[in-house]
């Protein structure tokens, strides 16, 4: 079938340039000349301009996620895989961790309290830990509007989107479904964390390879495209939704 000699290609494809991109590095020029004419020879990913640490928000957060400060970052890490670590495999239940941290903090303040009179002492104030009430209604107005910003951007795609971005839609959530189906939601939140916390560092430091191998990866996904929408899609007929190829 054409379609399956179409994603062989591309799998063939990526395998090739990969090896080059590997070869190239090995027997290439030095680094100082590459970085000279990056700019000139590809585009960067998904069409970036800015640095990496501007488009992640170029406050805290962002130093944390490209390790500035190694030690902020690898306690973020540590604190996350310790948490997976006790529901996952120690099979820890979020009630009974919720209920010993409030017994050491009832304990550690009924101590406070009283060990100024073992000491003869004056009383020393206990500090008191009140959350603030905004940050519940800030909290609960980020989550809803990612949220609403989701379900309006698949409505968009399923009602105003070509029909590439449809297709695209469709296998991302099929293979969301395949990996939800193998681990639990937990362990996939602990995933996408340790890729938060590896992917930006390990992508600014390797930017130009990344972005070489992309660029040519994706002019050559294009060009398979093109030959599977005049073979195939350009053939089906646009329904009542306007799915509908946008140039």
């Amino acid at each position: 079938m054409p379609e399956k000699n179409i994603v062989e290609d591309v799998i063939g494809d990526l395998v090739d340039n990969f090896t080059e991109t590997v070869q190239k590095n090995k027997h290439g020029s030095s680094f100082f000349e590459q970085e000279d004419s990056v700019s000139s020879r590809f585009n960067r990913l998904f069409g970036r301009q800015k640095p990496i640490h501007h488009i992640l928000g170029g406050g805290k957060s962002a130093d944390v996620l490209l390790w500035r400060n190694k030690k902020i970052s690898a306690s973020f890490l540590m604190g996350a895989t310790a948490i997976w670590v006790l529901f996952e495999w120690i099979n820890f239940h979020f009630l009974s961790l919720l209920c010993y941290a409030l017994l050491l903090g009832m304990i550690a303040q009924f101590v406070w309290c009283n060990a100024s009179g073992f000491l003869n002492r004056s009383q020393s104030r206990v500090p008191r830990l009140v959350l603030p009430k905004d940050f519940f209604a800030e909290v609960g107005v980020a989550i809803g509007t990612e949220v609403n910003r989701g379900l309006l951007f698949l409505q968009d795609l399923a009602c105003k989107g070509n029909l590439k971005q449809f297709l695209m839609a469709i296998i991302g959530l099929w293979v969301a479904a395949m990996v939800g189906s193998c681990c639990n939601f937990l362990t996939v939140l602990y995933i996408g964390f340790v890729g938060a916390h590896t992917m930006p560092v390990l992508y600014e430091r390797y930017e130009d390879e990344v972005d070489g191998f992309m660029d040519s990866l994706i002019m050559k996904f294009h060009s398979h495209y093109k030959k599977l929408d005049t073979g195939f899609l350009s053939r089906i007929p646009s329904g009542k939704f306007g799915l509908k190829k946008r140039e």
